[in-house]
């Protein structure tokens, strides 16, 4: 790791994993902040701004995800973040058959 960054796990716990949805608010969250933010999943890492890059992750039900910022209010950022994987995105529960 870099100086000056910080980072965070959070756990994916949509039964559809990241799909278009949740990535949008990722990245409309991470816009927010200056700080360059990262998603990393197991040996990948994206720009966590980009919906296309975080979809390519994969990450379904159960993954572990390491977030990593750098710049002024990285740790802002993070806290965000962290928050809208606990709440679920703010999106409705997940429906079977239904993402």
């Amino acid at each position: 790791m870099l100086d000056g960054s910080a980072n965070r796990r959070v756990v994916v716990s949509r039964a559809a994993g990241l799909h278009a949805r949740p990535c949008v608010a990722i990245a409309t969250t991470v816009r927010r902040f200056q700080a360059k933010v990262k998603v990393c999943c197991g040996r990948r890492s994206v720009d966590a701004r980009d919906v296309l890059q975080l979809l390519t992750l994969g990450a379904g039900e159960g993954t572990e995800l390491l977030l990593v910022a750098e710049g002024p209010d990285g740790e802002q950022a993070l806290e965000a973040l962290q928050t809208l994987f606990a709440n679920d995105f703010d999106l409705p529960p997940d429906r079977p058959g239904c993402p």
